[in-house]
């Protein structure tokens, strides 16, 4: 029997308790408390699997039951387990700024990526996701509080798990078939962040960017068995330029988060070591490195809310220059590799974050022997209490800018062209018959049937690619469907390769200079526009219309 004595001491039938004793007495209802906060948010993320988005598909259903299942059995053990040994599990408020205001910069490029990427039927794909990310969200927090617990530290609660999610969704999100994938992933990064850490400083901390390390090991995995079908990436990556002057919208929210984390060596280096080598590749190549832009809407985004985590890149000013450059050049090597052995290349901008993380002590101690702060500080100490970064930020914008002036951003560029690359494959430049074919091969999965019978001729001359008659006949079959006349000869003559300029509604797919919509443009400035594109036909259109 529990009793008080008179000098408020807890007694167990008339004897007075010893501290371990009263331990496992009393902390039952203070755990009881402390497992509310998870068990409600793992009632929630079950709520969820009845909701109308995630009972759309089973399998999505079924990953959102099973990850809520797996977390009440967690949590249902470590209660079991505390109130046997008596440990206590509580928590620490953590409210960082990296975190939430990484988190409010992330959430407004889904407004607005997500506003422009509208599919066929008319839905927004990003804003359809936004329930499944939010189950996400939960899981993080439930699965970073147990796994604390676990390893019996206090969690430190705050925004934490948001950013990290975010940043997760924003390069790569698997299809609702193989959705429970996604909080495998999630939980890999939680993991990454507790068990891979070094000193640093004098102090224990993490050392990879848990969302890089979770996007670099399933792009691994995802590369080497061949199933980037079962997953959104090429989709997002390519998704990202139908926003319009995407660019300029990520540069200036990149400006919000290099201004409160000081992270503006690290981008500002990676963009300018991108732009310096796709133009040297340019002008001694002919064409340009990357398909159609000078730096992919993807690796832009990247560079300022993949890479620049500060927790997991160096803390001197040279380290940092260096760091960013690193990455730069990372994304340039994989970008052609991955191109050559056949694999998505939007996979360039995640593989080698988690490698660069591991460089940022051997960085920083490389640069130690050098006065960096005063080399690259612009402003001394002494003439703007220390504040260097502004002059960083403004020889940043600067850059940006004179890139803007040149075109090299925003707007027209010239792989948007396609006779470009059938002038530069007739000249065999370096890549441009296989950047050629990789461009038809994306215009004909959105239903061009010009691309589609130039697919089909490219495969029957074998020319260009290995000669193949099946593949062939699909692409005329597909394009004489649409209504392409020369590719319903092609299909009926074995001999036959049949051209013939764009129709209409073929130019509506094949100018959209990386996603611009065109469907509602006037037929008279579509013509402009295929005329500034070098088709030679609308530019004669255009004359007799005038």
């Amino acid at each position: 029997m529990v009793s008080k004595t008179k000098t408020g001491r807890t007694k167990i039938s008339g004897t007075p308790l010893k501290s371990a004793e009263l331990a496992t007495v009393a902390s039952p209802k203070l755990l009881i408390g402390n497992f509310m906060l998870p068990l409600a948010l793992t009632l929630c993320l079950g709520l969820l699997a009845t909701t109308a988005r995630v009972q759309s598909n089973q399998a999505l259903a079924w990953s959102f039951i099973a990850a809520a299942l797996f977390l009440s059995v967690w949590s249902i053990f470590l209660f079991i387990k505390s109130n046997r040994l008596g440990e206590k599990y509580s928590f620490d408020l953590s409210l960082r700024p990296q975190h939430y205001i990484q988190a409010l910069v992330q959430f407004s490029v889904y407004l607005y990526w997500g506003f422009y990427w509208v599919d066929v039927s008319g839905s927004r794909p990003v804003y359809d996701h936004a329930l499944l990310i939010l189950g996400q969200i939960i899981f993080a927090y439930v699965f970073s509080i147990l796994l604390s617990w676990s390893r019996r530290q206090n969690y430190a609660l705050g925004f934490g798990p948001i950013p990290i999610i975010f940043s997760v969704n924003l390069f790569l999100w698997f299809k609702d078939d193989w959705f429970y994938m996604q909080f495998l992933m999630i939980a890999l990064g939680f993991m990454g962040k507790e068990y891979f850490r070094w000193q640093r400083e004098g102090r224990s901390v993490h050392i990879f960017n848990p969302s890089a390390f979770a996007l670099g090991l399933f792009s691994l995995v995802l590369i080497t068995t061949n199933t980037t079908h079962l997953t959104w990436g090429q989709e997002i990556a390519s998704t990202l330029t139908l926003a319009p002057n995407i660019y300029a919208f990520l540069f200036l929210i990149g400006l919000v988060v290099m201004y409160f984390f000081s992270i503006t060596l690290v981008a500002g280096m990676a963009a300018i070591a991108l732009f310096g080598l796709s133009s040297l590749y340019s002008s001694f190549s002919g064409v340009p490195y990357f398909l159609d832009s000078e730096i992919p809407a993807a690796v832009f985004l990247g560079l300022h809310l993949l890479v620049t985590d500060p927790s997991t890149s160096p803390r001197t000013p040279l380290g940092k220059m260096f760091f960013g450059v690193l990455y730069g050049l990372g994304v340039f090597v994989l970008y052609n590799f991955l191109g050559v052995i056949g694999v998505p290349t939007f996979y360039d901008k995640l593989l080698c974050v988690p490698l660069l993380n591991l460089s940022v002590i051997a960085i920083d101690n490389a640069v130690r022997s050098i006065d960096s702060k005063n080399l690259l500080n612009l402003w001394k100490d002494s003439w703007s209490s220390g504040r260097s970064n502004l002059a960083h930020m403004c020889v940043w914008v600067f850059v940006f800018g004179s890139m803007s002036l040149l075109g090299k951003t925003d707007g027209k560029h010239t792989g948007d062209s396609l006779p470009f690359w059938q002038q530069a494959c007739e000249e065999r430049l370096a890549n441009a018959c296989a950047r050629l074919v990789a461009l038809e091969n994306t215009y004909c999965s959105d239903n061009a049937a010009w691309a589609c019978n130039e697919l089909g001729i490219q495969y029957r001359r074998g020319s260009v690619v290995p000669p193949d008659n099946a593949l062939s006949l699909a692409f005329f079959q597909k394009s004489c469907e649409l209504k392409f006349k020369a590719a319903c000869i092609n299909l009926l003559d074995y001999n036959s390769a049949s051209r013939d300029d764009p129709h209409e509604l073929d130019l509506r797919l094949l100018l959209r200079e990386g996603g611009l919509n065109l469907m509602d443009v006037s037929r008279n400035d579509l013509y402009l526009k295929a005329c500034e594109h070098k088709w030679d036909f609308a530019c004669q259109e255009t004359q007799v219309s005038l």
